[in-house]
């Protein structure tokens, strides 16, 4: 879907919240969502946990999402799964920790949902990190996903790590940024 084609206004930028930064108003099917960023975005960028992209109109705040440092880890109770991803790495490289950034917030406004605004977040997640110079290796995108959110991240194939989460409210997933064409 381009944005031509949908009803997302085209006035949208992106950019990277500051401590200086007026929060628009927002509000997405989700409190814990909507609290994250009205009342705790700026305190993690503050203690250097989390940075948070806004995307906005002059406005209003339309979606955000947040990223922070993580590692994907071997689980012994996910074996199979560890072991596809091992099969992606050189035998001589492989490791039983891998770098990742974790998509720890990701929040679409009420008013705008369903117009393809996630997925062009997961675009420009996997965009900073295939594409543009890193300043430390990133091998990987986890995510902590809310069960209602599966569907969307299987969407943008990503993985379940384990089968031990499966009947949990959040399963842990990745993604491989060499799959990235």
């Amino acid at each position: 879907m381009s944005m031509q084609e949908s009803s997302i206004p085209l006035n949208i930028s992106m950019i990277r919240l500051e401590e200086s930064t007026v929060i628009k108003p927002f509000e997405s099917e989700d409190k814990d969502l909507n609290d994250f960023l009205l009342n705790d975005a700026k305190n993690y960028l503050k203690s250097m946990l989390a940075v948070t992209y806004i995307y906005q109109t002059e406005t209003e705040i339309v979606s955000y999402f947040s990223l922070l440092n993580d590692n994907l880890s071997r689980d012994n109770d996910g074996k199979p799964a560890w072991n596809k991803v091992n099969r992606a790495i050189p035998n001589e490289k492989r490791r039983h920790t891998y770098p990742a950034v974790k998509i720890g917030r990701l929040a679409v406004s009420k008013k705008y949902a369903g117009l393809g605004l996630g997925s062009l977040m997961m675009l420009t997640v996997k965009n900073m990190f295939v594409n543009e110079p890193q300043r430390a290796g990133c091998r990987f995108i986890t995510v902590d996903a809310y069960r209602n959110a599966l569907p969307f991240y299987q969407k943008s194939y990503f993985k379940f790590l384990t089968e031990r989460d499966a009947d949990d409210d959040t399963r842990t997933m990745y993604f491989d940024l060499k799959a990235v064409p």
